[in-house]
């Protein structure tokens, strides 16, 4: 029998601060420092589906929306998308929230795929993946 499991289980949300360090001398943020985040955060949502270490096979897309500046609350969240037999398509969203006028506007989309390992460093089988809403079934036919 075929293992399913929600795309509830792998959502993973993580609040990060843009702080100087991490922008140009634009005061923006550098997109590998997001990109940096996007791999992290896919990974994690990929080991909670899978319950296996992950490897980043691809990022497929990444669409850089709108910048994000010092100050500036960067909100992410991924889940897993698709899976074949032992890949995971994992889409992230990146928002940013500028506290001082209360904005908050899309940074940066992403998919990226992401392999699980067994103990060996092998690929190894995933469970499949049911997504919920239709706004998520949606976002599949548009990947």
């Amino acid at each position: 029998m075929v293992e399913i499991v929600s795309s509830n289980v792998s959502r993973t949300i993580q609040t990060k601060l843009v702080l100087p360090p991490d922008t140009n001398h634009l005061g923006t943020i550098f997109g590998g420092t997001v990109l940096s985040y996007i791999d992290e955060i896919a990974a994690i949502a990929a080991m909670k589906h899978s319950k296996r270490t992950v490897v980043t096979a691809a990022i497929d897309t990444v669409n850089f929306v709108s910048s994000a500046k010092s100050g500036d609350i960067l909100t992410l969240e991924a889940f897993v998308l698709s899976t074949g037999n032992t890949s995971m398509k994992v889409y992230v969203k990146v928002e940013s929230h500028d506290l001082a006028i209360d904005e908050k506007k899309l940074t940066t989309t992403s998919t990226v795929t992401l392999v699980a390992l067994d103990e060996n460093e092998k690929p190894t089988p995933v469970p499949k993946v049911k997504l919920e809403s239709d706004w998520e079934k949606a976002l599949l036919m548009n990947n």
